[in-house]
């Protein structure tokens, strides 16, 4: 460590992101916190990442396939991945992130999508998106916490990103506000690909901060594959367990 980060680290030292704390060194989550998080592990949907039953952990999971990745005809995308499940222990990290401002989050959370995500990066996919949010939103809340992870992930990874070829057209009620198919037609038309030679036979990465019910990502995919994107995946700091 420098003397520059020496004297600054006296003066602001690093916190954890979650309670506060002051930490020995910038690793983002006192230990404390860190045992709060329930990160995703193997037995998972080798296809959308779903944790599976715990019962299987004794089990060979080369290859296993949840029920719904089974179920669907075409899949939108090759590898879906997150970092932990977005529970009542985790939900206020994301908040904090996404609503209060606490942008300096985006490089811890970075961190743990880069390790959650590595059969992706195996992929040498080509560029990374993020999630795009409209311009009435962006206005409002003054940044796309996807766009921060990108950014962040792409100075980890050296792997491009693309801020402008995906583009959100409609400004929808929020999806925290609906549930089902109300979410699904919420988005219909939300998005657009408004440069097509960006990502026609592309590998693309869609980045989010968090999963719920995946509405958001599958409408990117699907603009993104009628504009000719050669193999789509998604990659979020949280997802919900269901």
């Amino acid at each position: 460590m420098n003397l520059f980060s020496l004297i600054l680290n006296s003066i602001l030292p690093p916190r954890c992101i979650k309670c506060g704390k002051i930490l020995s060194e910038k690793n983002g989550l006192c230990a404390d916190c860190f045992k709060q998080i329930t990160f995703i592990s193997e037995p998972y949907c080798q296809c959308c990442g779903k944790p599976l039953p715990s019962d299987l952990h004794n089990r060979p999971t080369t290859g296993m396939i949840c029920g719904q990745c089974l179920k669907e005809k075409r899949r939108m995308f090759k590898l879906q991945r997150a970092a932990f499940i977005y529970d009542d222990k985790a939900k206020d990290l994301i908040v904090d992130f996404k609503f209060r401002d606490k942008t300096i989050s985006a490089e811890t959370l970075a961190n743990m999508m880069f390790r959650a995500g590595h059969d992706i990066w195996a992929e040498n996919p080509d560029i990374l998106m993020p999630v795009p949010m409209h311009r009435l939103r962006l206005l409002k809340r003054k940044y796309n916490q996807a766009a921060l992870l990108t950014k962040k992930l792409s100075e980890i990874t050296q792997i491009s990103a693309d801020y402008t070829a995906l583009v959100r057209t409609e400004n929808t009620i929020p999806q925290v506000l609906l549930s089902g198919s109300a979410r699904r037609n919420n988005l219909k038309h939300a998005f657009r690909v408004n440069n097509p030679q960006a990502v026609c036979g592309k590998k693309i990465v869609l980045v989010d901060d968090v999963k719920t019910t995946g509405s958001t990502l599958r409408e990117c995919a699907k603009v993104l594959r009628k504009a000719g994107a050669a193999e789509i995946f998604a990659i979020t700091a949280a997802q919900t367990d269901k």
